[in-house]
């Protein structure tokens, strides 16, 4: 479901969903102002009785009530879904409200939902735990993710959605999504991508068959740490019916952090294109270390996804990198404490440099020996690499390894 683009991807992330020239009617109406406006109002007012069915039926433009939609949060919504080349989006309070609304949407009790353990650790706990345990939903588990026919060999009757995560957290392991995706639609199963790594700047995930599209606005889409925000992608009606969720388990992102993802956003391409390069140099130091076992970063040769990266991803490959040192847990532990620079964060896609210990942060929850088969070890630091001088990052990087 790629939609055709009107502007390139800077363009579109400064000017998509509001602009300062009357381009739409409702644009400028009510603000005159270059910066899109904030509107913190809950409730808004009808021009009749019916008016509010109209709105709720998609039948006319307009505001019910803070829950379901806003303003602020349309202006974003909509930019999101530019930049994503789909036609409609949903901003969530978080990255797993937008897991969580999607599988809602698309699976019920006594279905199923297909996808690995190559996903960030909230949502192998939400596949894994929550879902069969408390929805009824059965995860099924592909475990050589390389090959698409295993994915299909994980498909049944019952199967309600596939869900990619690609590049990987933390393991930057890449999906074939066009290879999932033709598999997946043979059986008349949707496809939803995970783009939190890379954003819209560097993979495309509706050109090439999916048909969902998710995020994590708390990292690079936002990029500074101010916010927890989520969003969904897809075709108008879908996004319509994940909406018709929410007055009864949710709610929309708050109006404040909408805003400030919005003034974001402007920059997204900017910081994208430095994210990757400084990740891409710091990963080529590291590959060389006498006391870096292993680095997981698509853009290296020796990367087992390396060609099909280039071509999924050909204009960079993110800011998120991880590498496993000598030592095991202490060696990492002992790296991350003597950073000087580089501050430990359970979380990535910030301005800063930041670091992260997987095994114990985000995927504590998962069984040793299911962190093992996916290259989580307990030696392994995931490292988010900044907007600073990648001399800096090197030099502070290379002062903590001398520790060991």
């Amino acid at each position: 479901m790629a939609k055709e683009k009107k502007w390139g991807m800077t363009t579109t992330a400064v000017h998509a969903g509001y602009s300062p020239i009357p381009m739409r009617p409702e644009e400028m109406i009510l603000f005159r102002s270059v910066a899109p406006p904030l509107i913190q109002s809950a409730i808004y007012p009808l021009t009749d009785v019916e008016h509010y069915t109209r709105i709720v039926r998609g039948e006319e433009p307009g505001f019910d009530y803070g829950r379901n939609c806003n303003p602020t949060v349309d202006i974003l919504e909509r930019k999101l879904a530019a930049m994503e080349g789909g036609e409609s989006a949903l901003a969530t309070p978080s990255g797993i409200h937008a897991v969580f609304l999607t599988t809602l949407y698309l699976a019920k009790t006594g279905e199923e939902v297909v996808t690995t353990h190559l996903i960030f650790g909230e949502a192998y706990e939400f596949f894994f735990k929550i879902a069969p345990e408390h929805m009824g939903i059965t995860p099924r588990l592909v475990q050589n993710a390389a090959d698409p026919k295993e994915w299909e060999r994980q498909i049944t009757p019952k199967t309600r959605l596939v869900w990619i995560e690609t590049p990987s957290n933390p393991t930057l392991f890449i999906t074939d999504i066009a290879g999932v995706a033709e598999v997946a639609h043979a059986h008349g199963v949707p496809v939803v991508v995970d783009n939190t790594l890379v954003t819209p700047c560097h993979q495309h995930p509706f050109e090439l068959g999916a048909d969902f599209v998710v995020y994590s606005l708390t990292k690079f889409m936002t990029g500074n740490g101010t916010i927890v925000g989520g969003a969904i992608v897809g075709e108008k009606e879908k996004i319509r019916g994940v909406r018709s969720l929410i007055a009864g388990v949710g709610s929309i992102l708050h109006p404040f952090s909408a805003w400030l993802a919005l003034l974001s956003l402007e920059t997204l391409p900017l910081r994208m294109a430095r994210h990757s390069s400084n990740a891409e140099k710091v990963a080529k130091y590291l590959v060389q270390h006498p006391k870096v076992l292993h680095v997981n970063y698509p853009s290296l040769p020796d990367h087992p996804q390396h060609e099909l990266a280039k071509r999924q991803m050909p204009n960079g490959c993110g800011g998120l990198l991880s590498f496993v040192v000598k030592g095991g847990r202490e060696g990492a532990i002992k790296v991350m404490e003597s950073f000087q620079l580089i501050a430990i964060v359970p979380s990535f896609g910030t301005s800063r440099t930041i670091a992260t210990h997987p095994a114990t942060h985000t995927h504590c929850n998962m069984k040793p020996e299911e962190r093992e088969a996916v290259g989580i070890y307990d030696g392994l630091i995931r490292l988010s690499v900044g907007l600073e001088e990648p001399e800096d990052i090197i030099a502070d990087l290379d002062q903590a390894l001398a520790k060991l």
